[in-house]
């Protein structure tokens, strides 16, 4: 394993590290814990040292199939991180008592690295200002209950630098961050910023929700064979000094088997100039074919009307990427289709990636309507 610094902590954390948003499940899409903390423990002993969970992942079961799993002596090898559901917080003092309820899940005495949850304008003028949740945090942090203060962030870079700006105490961040999503969000411009004022900032979404893994055979032919897909787009990252570490949601043990290969093999200014053109070329392409910004993090499931929306996505993008015949057999199987929207937006106030899903839908069931005909 590869080590990075960690911003201004002084802390050394693995170039990897576990992010359990996509532990592997089973058939009734339950956390399959054996598993899970298996993979989680193998990690571990392979040399990753930063674990990242959340409040709200894998319905609520993500930060109890964690805490598992860092029994036995695992918690004392590795920092754990783990966020504050900000939206479910309606007075100042509801902080600590969601707090004390993931140090229990976790079967932990502190978090070394705790953030406030996904970011945006409304979340951080409504949320974060008026519960003065920075200083909840500092007060847990003399407690003993936090170690790290930091946030994770999905909106604009203006929002961004506000957030950046308002606290001098932030120690780290985490953004959404590949060779496609340069300008998207936070983005480069974030990523050096937040560098610069000594933060440290954890990547996630490294291949934008699995897609840049096995991307369309468009995007794919513009990278040798060399490496896999997956190697270049973590080598993207691993590649520039302000990386602190990337997180790679693993749920199947090939997955981690490759990424921690992948991992002891990197290192800062590791990509070559022709690669870094390669990177521009296979942005162009993917942005050409790009149709919907999903990456399948389900926040936005269940719909109150049934709809499987991030499947009936992944579905709809697979039309730009010459895969009708596939998409219109797994279009077929669902049995709630994009028609059935009615429009709420509940969705909506949950994606991370802003996209306008009512808007979207009518769109979609245009589309699948035209190849059926």
């Amino acid at each position: 394993m590869q080590y990075r610094k960690f911003g201004k902590t002084g802390l050394s954390v693995s170039a990897l590290g576990f992010g359990a948003m996509r532990l592997p499940v089973t058939k009734d899409n339950q956390i399959d814990e054996a598993r899970a903390i298996a993979m989680l423990r193998h990690a571990i002993d392979e040399g990753v040292n930063y674990v990242d969970t959340a409040y709200p992942y894998h319905q609520g079961e993500s930060e109890r199939v964690v805490g598992k799993a860092l029994l036995s002596g695992y918690r004392d090898k590795t920092y754990l991180a783990t966020k504050c559901p900000v939206w479910k917080l309606e007075t100042p003092e509801d902080f600590e008592t969601v707090l004390d309820e993931q140090l229990e899940k976790l079967q932990t005495d502190h978090i070394d690295f705790y953030l406030l949850h996904a970011l945006s304008r409304e979340r951080f003028e409504e949320k974060v200002k008026k519960l003065d949740l920075v200083k909840q945090m500092e007060k847990a942090r003399k407690s003993g209950k936090i170690r790290y203060l930091g946030f994770s962030f999905h909106d604009s870079y203006d929002v961004f630098q506000d957030i950046l700006e308002y606290y001098d105490g932030w120690d780290f961040c985490q953004i959404q961050y590949n060779y496609v999503d340069i300008t998207h969000q936070a983005g480069a411009k974030g990523l050096k910023a937040a560098a610069d004022k000594g933060l440290a900032v954890v990547i996630m979404e490294p291949l934008l929700g699995g897609r840049l893994a096995n991307p369309a055979d468009h995007v794919k032919k513009v990278f040798p064979a060399d490496k896999s897909c997956v190697e270049y787009a973590l080598d993207f990252l691993w590649d520039q000094p302000e990386v602190s570490l990337l997180l790679s949601g693993m749920s199947e043990e090939t997955q981690l088997e490759d990424n921690l290969v992948y991992a002891s093999r990197s290192h800062i200014h590791m990509v070559t100039g022709e690669e870094k053109e390669i990177y521009k070329k296979a942005k162009e392409v993917y942005d050409s074919m790009a149709l919907v910004g999903c990456t399948g993090c389900r926040y936005c499931v269940p719909c109150p009307f049934g709809l499987p929306i991030p499947d009936i996505f992944s579905l709809y993008n697979m039309t730009a990427a010459h895969k009708e015949e596939e998409a219109k057999e797994g279009y077929r199987a669902i049995s709630v289709k994009a028609e059935a929207c009615k429009a709420c937006h509940r969705c909506e106030k949950e994606c991370p990636q802003m996209i306008k899903i009512s808007q979207v839908m009518p769109e979609v069931s245009k589309v699948f309507q035209k190849l059926e005909a």
